[in-house]
């Protein structure tokens, strides 16, 4: 029986300061990199390059015989990676863009349903997108092919290819890349021996040695990300890891997120409740260091100190979430976590302090770390709208007040911690409580 598996990427540091020399030739590659990766995004990011996405052996070749490596002087291994790296971006690049389309055609009240359905084939079916944004006849299989011509007799086609085209002008942007501060390495351009790892640089049969903190071994394809101020590197190592199940994981939980305290269930219990005190200390630390820094800029000697301590206390803050989210998942024992789907921070408050901690609220983090461990542990993550989810009594469904911490229902006379009452909507609402608040979005 096989083993379901999970992705996981894990880190290795450096164990002394790189030198500067060492740290040059890593950035050469990273230069070049980046260069190849934007020519690529350049050629092959807009609508011509459609028809040489998949399965994007055209791009491949058609960048050997462009002579840009020769002239770089870069090794294939490198330039290839580059290649693929951004032929990845440039279908995430388009898979954003027909989503968003989509997302728009739903809308359009002015469309009618033959006309919206027509669209939603352009988009499904990639060489009639192709086509229509390259203005050429669309040729299909021969049973997509009478699928198509079905629909396209209920509706004006060449009205809504115009529709497609002018969406496309709009939402979707060609891409390009100015940070040169890493790259991705195959096996054979880098070697585990002396307590670190050998890396391929530009000159022939050369390699720069870095000591390591750890004698771990992989083989598989690694990321290389500099920080040359710092004089250190990390690799980013993808593996795969087993997907434990539980059989004693069979709780349904709804949780409220938090700046204060990191996570509270619909049965009251509250994980990171320390996690405000490590976040205000960070963004007070923050904002002391860039006062300072502007107001000794000329004389300042240097942030060498100050990026060391940053990353410290970040590691400390990730250590602490990671910790508590651990506990969450060992206490809590869930088959599936209800949780809110965040809009995007917005900004806006009067006082200063405050948004500066706001600003570095490791929400993203949190939601990334969760939904990897609840991967891992065979855990369903089920996020729903949350407007106004705060404000519901959780026991009538009326809307309360909020005061202190405590939310109050004035219809029931129902009391509760804001956050659990919170927690126990969230969980309503992802089971399914006969109201429509949007989609349901299932991770």
């Amino acid at each position: 029986m096989l083993t379901e598996k999970a992705c996981k990427t894990i880190h290795q540091y450096n164990k002394e300061p790189i030198s500067e020399i060492n740290m040059q030739k890593l950035q050469d590659v990273a230069e070049d990199y980046k260069r190849v990766k934007n020519v690529v995004y350049f050629r092959f990011g807009g609508i011509t390059g459609l028809a040489k996405l998949y399965p994007g052996y055209t791009v491949q070749n058609e960048m050997t015989e462009s002579g840009l490596r020769e002239k770089l002087g870069m090794p294939s291994v490198y330039f290839y990676l580059a290649v693929f790296d951004a032929l990845k971006d440039i279908k995430s690049q388009w898979t954003k863009t027909k989503s968003d389309i989509q997302r728009a055609v739903s809308k359009n009240e002015e469309l009618s349903q033959e006309e919206k359905h027509y669209l939603r084939f352009l988009l499904k079916v990639n060489n009639a997108f192709e086509a229509v944004l390259n203005q050429r006849p669309i040729t299909l299989k021969k049973e997509i092919q009478e699928q198509y011509e079905a629909l396209a007799e209920r509706v004006d086609p060449e009205k809504l290819h115009r529709y497609l085209c002018r969406k496309v002008r709009r939402i979707h942007g060609k891409l390009h890349t100015d940070a040169a501060d890493g790259f991705s390495i195959a096996e054979r351009a880098y070697r585990y021996a002396d307590h670190g790892i050998y890396i391929s640089i530009k000159e022939k049969r050369k390699r720069v040695f870095v000591p390591l903190t750890d004698n771990n071994r992989y083989t598989t394809q690694l990321y290389i990300k500099l920080h040359p101020e710092e004089q250190r590197i990390e690799i980013h190592v993808p593996i795969q890891v087993s997907i434990r199940s539980h059989e004693n994981y069979q709780n349904q939980v709804g949780v409220s997120c938090g700046m204060r305290t990191m996570l509270t269930t619909d049965g009251g219990h509250s994980y990171g409740e320390e996690l405000g005190e490590y976040q205000m200390e960070y963004a007070d630390w923050l904002r002391e260091q860039t006062r300072m820094y502007h107001r000794n800029r000329e004389s300042n000697p240097g942030r060498k100190k100050y990026s060391a301590k940053k990353r410290r206390m970040e590691e400390q803050l990730h250590s602490y979430i990671n910790h508590e989210l651990n506990e969450f998942l060992q206490k809590e024992k869930p088959q599936t976590v209800y949780m809110v789907r965040l809009p995007k921070p917005q900004g806006g408050g009067k006082n200063k302090k405050i948004n500066y901690s706001v600003s570095q609220w490791q929400r993203g983090y949190i939601r990334k770390r969760l939904q990897q461990k609840c991967k891992e542990h065979a855990v369903e993550i089920v996020e729903v709208l949350g407007k106004d989810i705060s404000r519901e009594c959780s026991d009538c469904g009326a809307i309360g007040e909020k005061n202190d911490g405590k939310f109050v229902c004035l219809q029931c006379g129902y009391e509760a911690e804001e956050k659990m009452n919170t927690a126990r909507n969230v969980k309503k609402r992802g089971q399914g409580d006969g109201v429509l608040y949007g989609n349901v979005y299932r991770s």
